[in-house]
């Protein structure tokens, strides 16, 4: 899909996204994708990122493009 998304108005690179979620920078992230379902909170659509927070770890994080929910397969 595609590398940068418009998420709460701006547009985020998936290191970026996964910032947004994690709330510190990650080593490294994969591409944006569509996950299919929609927000909780406002019923906008979700996108997911999976990225690195160390070395030994390795997380899947969803993110509304329209509010600030987000949550992560921990």
């Amino acid at each position: 899909m595609a590398d940068n998304r418009v998420v709460e108005g701006r547009m985020v690179t998936p290191v970026k996204l996964a910032e947004l979620i994690e709330g510190e920078r990650p080593m490294d992230a994969e591409s944006i994708e569509d996950a299919d379902r929609e927000c909780p909170e406002c019923g906008g659509n979700v996108v997911s990122v999976g990225y690195m927070p160390s070395v030994t770890e390795f997380v899947t994080g969803y993110k509304c493009q329209d509010c600030s929910w987000a949550e992560t397969d921990r």
